[in-house]
């Protein structure tokens, strides 16, 4: 059990690349608080876990509202006493359009989930950590924030800004055994992608752009951040972990 004992938030975790974490932090022993606009499907995840033996809640949160992710923060902490691990994943798509044919509110949306959420997910979280005596935070950023790709600007910009913040915070909390890094997710079967999938013209090419020749799956994500949320990854932080298949040397 490579986290019996820990609590982990995860948000995001209704669904897709959260939801595979979730269940799987909680196969390794963690207690799991799952935040997530989609009250349904976290509550399905909590039952998914709860089936298998795990213990798991859920709390409805928007991770770009301050109050909503301060009570998210403190609701993990008084049900089980302590947070160990914080798994900031929640996000959105953006607009398929030209940068500057890009609606303010738009933009706006974009970067209040995207980099916004995950600023509040730690600046909550740290505090707790500290209470603990260590902790790990995994930030979802994207092969997008590491690239750029046409017509898709917020959301490059938004991840892009989590790599950076996700360096500040390593530097400025390593000396309380805080460690913080990211993941860069290529192409991963979740909802996000289905506009793609649907685009016949283009998904041929999308679905095979990467050295493996195919997408990857929520779960292969998971083990990724399960590597960055346990004592394996002990002497890494400031890092991101590309998972995408090798898209980004493609």
């Amino acid at each position: 059990m490579r986290l019996e004992g820990k609590t982990a938030i995860v948000t995001g975790g209704a669904a897709g690349i959260g939801r595979a974490a979730a269940i799987l932090f909680a196969r390794q022993g963690a207690q799991v608080v799952i935040g997530d606009v989609d009250s349904e499907g976290g509550e399905e995840t909590v039952n998914i876990i709860s089936q298998q033996g795990g213990k798991a809640a859920f709390f409805r949160t928007d991770i770009s509202d301050s109050i909503q992710v301060k009570n998210l923060i403190e609701n993990a902490a008084d049900t089980y006493g302590q947070l160990n691990i914080l798994f900031n994943n929640a996000g959105i798509g953006s607009p398929n359009v030209k940068s500057m044919d890009l609606e303010e509110k738009d933009w706006d949306r974009v970067i209040d989930v995207n980099l916004k959420g995950v600023f509040l997910g730690m600046k909550y979280a740290v505090p707790e950590l500290i209470k603990a005596g260590s902790g790990s935070i995994i930030n979802t950023s994207s092969l997008l924030g590491l690239k750029g790709q046409k017509y898709l600007a917020p959301y490059n910009a938004s991840k892009a800004g989590v790599i950076l913040l996700t360096k500040n915070a390593a530097l400025e909390y390593g000396k309380y055994n805080i460690r913080v890094n990211a993941i860069a997710p290529g192409v991963i079967d979740t909802n996000i992608i289905n506009g793609w999938k649907n685009d016949e013209r283009k998904w041929p090419v999308i679905s095979k752009a990467n050295a493996l020749g195919r997408i990857g799956t929520p779960e292969e994500v998971a083990a990724a951040v399960l590597f960055l949320a346990s004592d394996e990854s002990s002497f890494i932080t400031g890092a991101t972990l590309s998972v995408d298949g090798g898209g980004l040397t493609y």
